[in-house]
């Protein structure tokens, strides 16, 4: 009995975890000027209505005229056409339900290493980091992978780094963010490695995640005649901000903003 009780409490703390989870990742809309919305009463057809809320940041709502929803989330325009409607004498018990159509009054600043830098309407509900990118015009080839999103959520403020990568080659909708309005998107460049010594190109390149020395090589265009493969060296930072001297393989990873020293060969 007392193992089946833990279960039963185990079950229902997941439960509990698993709504509050999803609870977080949801951005109610707020409605502003510009926004198409369609207003339902559940059994009173004849009050429904699709509608643009004005520069005042009104509809014109049947039996009821002018409703001001300006600034106010879904659930509290619903809230405030329901009261309304039973305060009027109009329904007796309204239950309302809003649908937004079209999103114009949202907007999300998308800065840094992109085509098309600028502000972007946010147009559909649960448009998400990678919609707002796309828009942009993409990122350019001297951008990261990673993607900084800042904003605010529940009044509080949010910072997100988002993986664009991971997120088209396996499909991790949960990590593409719903944008909200007022975020704003930044794509900073890409990290790079150093490399110097006896190369046909040194210099700094573009560090991929997973990549080797010898790939690093290669991107620099591999050896000189005088250059060896034989003690090459990594100045790579550490934690404490000093530097480590590491001598690698050729298939050892290189990390961002590592050096890569190549000798001449002594021979």
């Amino acid at each position: 009995m007392f193992f089946m009780r833990r279960i039963f409490e185990f079950l229902l703390l997941s439960m509990f975890i698993s709504v509050g989870a999803l609870a977080q990742t949801i951005v109610e809309p707020v409605l502003g000027a510009g926004d198409i919305v369609r207003v339902t009463v559940f059994h009173n057809p004849d009050l429904s209505t699709e509608s643009r809320i004005n520069e005042l940041g009104q509809i014109t709502f049947p039996l009821i005229g002018k409703v001001a929803l300006g600034g106010l989330s879904v659930t509290a325009a619903q809230d405030k056409i329901a009261k309304q409607l039973k305060d009027g004498g109009f329904v007796v018990k309204p239950q309302v339900s809003i649908s937004l159509v079209q999103v114009k009054s949202s907007q999300v600043s998308v800065l840094g290493q992109v085509a098309k830098p600028g502000r972007y309407p946010i147009e559909t509900v649960n448009t998400r980091v990678s919609e707002v990118i796309a828009a942009a015009g993409g990122v350019l080839p001297a951008g990261s992978d990673i993607v900084t999103l800042v904003g605010t959520r529940n009044s509080q403020p949010v910072k997100y780094d988002i993986d664009l990568p991971t997120i088209l080659q396996t499909g991790a909708r949960d990590q593409d963010m719903v944008v909200a309005n007022g975020d704003i998107i930044h794509v900073d460049r890409a990290p790079n490695f150093f490399i110097y010594g006896e190369v046909q190109r040194p210099g700094a390149f573009r560090w991929e995640r997973g990549m080797t020395v010898l790939q690093a090589m290669a991107q620099a265009g591999g050896l000189t005649q005088r250059g060896t493969e034989r003690g090459i060296r990594i100045h790579r930072r550490n934690p404490q901000g000093g530097t480590n001297i590491i001598e690698p393989k050729m298939v050892d990873p290189i990390d961002r903003d590592d050096v890569v020293y190549v000798r001449e060969s002594i021979f």
